[in-house]
């Protein structure tokens, strides 16, 4: 489980699945034999009324003869995050920190070995990606052999969700007069996490 102070937790499930949405390239993380983690491209999926996680890994992956077993997983969707310098409280004694915003995903793991249901899986991941690009990338104008070959060496899988955290720490602890100073200090600067974090603390202030 993760730490979850009370005025950082966010339970709204609309809110947690944009979040996952948003930030699909996730971390699975599994225990079998070992502790063992693997970055991957998610897909959500509601169905029946749950939330389901599908992804793939390399066959060749130690995490991949893990899957079999099932279990239980945790997939975790990392957002943006900044450091905040105590310089921006209007009062002090303070010490530096950093705010972010993360989802965890916990539910039972599966292995699919159904070839069509990982062709199926590869599609809907390309077209999601291949989405903003001028002149979109197909993947059914891949010669059959080389395709076939490639979905050999995958192994899909799917989580189906029992639980979500989210914590999203947007310094919800710090004066309301202190906010808008540390909005403002995110926003001068030049990195796209930093502008990430202000732009979720603004829309909290208006919530």
């Amino acid at each position: 489980m993760v730490y979850l102070p009370q005025h950082f937790t966010e339970t709204r499930e609309a809110v947690l699945i944009e979040h996952i949405e948003r930030h699909d390239f996730g971390m699975l993380v599994t225990q079998g034999g070992n502790l063992i983690a693997s970055q991957v491209p998610f897909l959500a999926e509601r169905r029946d009324g749950s939330l389901y996680l599908q992804g793939h890994l390399a066959s060749a992956n130690p995490q991949a003869a893990e899957l079999e077993n099932g279990g239980e997983a945790l997939a975790v969707f990392t957002g943006p995050h900044a450091y905040i310098s105590p310089g921006w409280y209007e009062a002090g004694p303070a010490v530096p920190t950093w705010n972010y915003a993360s989802v965890h995903a916990y539910g039972a793991v599966r292995a699919i070995p159904d070839k069509d249901w990982l062709r199926t899986l590869l599609r809907r991941l390309s077209e999601r990606h291949e989405a903003r690009e001028a002149a979109p990338w197909r993947m059914d104008d891949l010669p059959a052999p080389y395709l076939d070959g490639m979905l050999g060496g995958i192994v899909g899988f799917e989580i189906a969700v029992g639980r979500l955290e989210g914590k999203f720490k947007l310094s919800q602890n710090r004066p309301a007069a202190d906010r808008p100073r540390i909005i403002a200090a995110l926003e001068a600067r030049e990195d796209e996490d930093a502008r990430g974090i202000a732009r979720l603390m603004r829309e909290r202030a208006t919530r």
